[in-house]
């Protein structure tokens, strides 16, 4: 599975297999000593994945409920008559698809597969970039693209990439697909991180957005067990980031989770300062006394879903 598709999540293999994900991850480490695969934080890829880059056809079959989740949590946070960027991906394919029930959304982007997933969409208005097209995930890219973005000013960006840190932030394993990723952040009041739990604690070649200007990550519940990556998200948390886990099909139900068959979410904003773009100098923005009380609260559910 890894040869075909270039990367996957332990619960993929799980789920295939019909196997626990404690067995698939004691695998996972003896094909890893064999030098066949390298482990992520709950999946693996295949050696040399530093670099590596899957294609569109890899992608779209990989944590496809999880992507699912995010994107309609991330949906909810989109605004009628709103004015936002969207980069190229898998998930914020899936999000666009959601999208295309905004009235007056105005929805700026460098994907083909974002602006065909509402191009039907009547009361959606969408920019394209300009560039050159990179035909492995039908991007564009390029001077043309970063050029049309110039004095740009959206209320907000929505980015995948290939890996998110708490230490490097949001990176991904092409250098052109990252410059105008940058681009995009640069053009947006606040940027909303999409990114499954098989993206957490990987790094890849290029930094695309770094930890403190990632106003929020949307992503799935973690595996069970997988201590790395809630301390990775617990990591990001202390970095100010604010975090909303939604419930995939197969992931484990939280306390307190919503019913069967809606998304759960849950914020978890932490006190401190972070960066926004003015379109000129970066300032800092206070995220005021209410997240300062409920920081505590935040902590305690991130630590809960360590233990878990």
């Amino acid at each position: 599975m890894v040869r075909a598709n270039g990367a996957v999540s332990l619960r993929e293999l799980a789920r295939v297999v019909q196997t626990s994900e404690v067995t698939v991850r004691r695998d996972v480490r003896a094909l890893e000593a064999e030098g066949l695969l390298d482990r992520r934080h709950g999946g693996a890829v295949l050696p040399g994945g530093f670099t590596r880059e899957s294609g569109f056809p890899q992608k779209s079959h990989l944590a496809t409920a999880e992507k699912t989740a995010i994107a309609d949590l991330a949906a909810g946070l989109v605004e009628e008559g709103e004015a936002i960027v969207v980069g190229a991906g898998t998930t914020t394919q899936e999000l666009a698809r959601r999208l295309a029930r905004v009235p007056g959304l105005t929805v700026v982007t460098n994907s083909l597969l974002v602006a065909q997933a509402l191009a039907h969409a009547n009361r959606v208005e969408v920019v394209m970039t300009g560039g050159t097209l990179r035909g492995s995930n039908y991007a564009l890219v390029g001077s043309g693209a970063e050029q049309s973005l110039q004095g740009l000013r959206v209320s907000r960006a929505f980015l995948s990439g290939s890996g998110l840190t708490a230490e490097r932030g949001l990176s991904t394993s092409n250098m052109l697909s990252a410059s105008v990723d940058r681009a995009l952040v640069q053009a947006a009041g606040e940027v909303v991180v999409l990114a499954d739990h098989t993206k957490l604690g990987t790094d890849t070649m290029f930094q695309t957005v770094p930890t403190d200007l990632i106003t929020r990550l949307v992503t799935d519940e973690p595996a069970a067990h997988d201590d790395r990556a809630a301390a990775e998200l617990q990591a990001l948390a202390d970095q100010g980031v604010q975090i909303a886990v939604a419930g995939a099909g197969g992931a484990p139900a939280p306390a307190g989770s919503a019913p069967p068959g809606r998304t759960n979410r849950r914020d978890m904003p932490l006190p401190g300062q972070r960066r926004t773009h003015s379109g000129g100098p970066q300032q800092l923005r206070g995220t005021g006394p209410v997240l300062a009380e409920q920081g505590q609260g935040d902590r305690a559910r991130v630590a809960d879903l360590r233990r878990r």
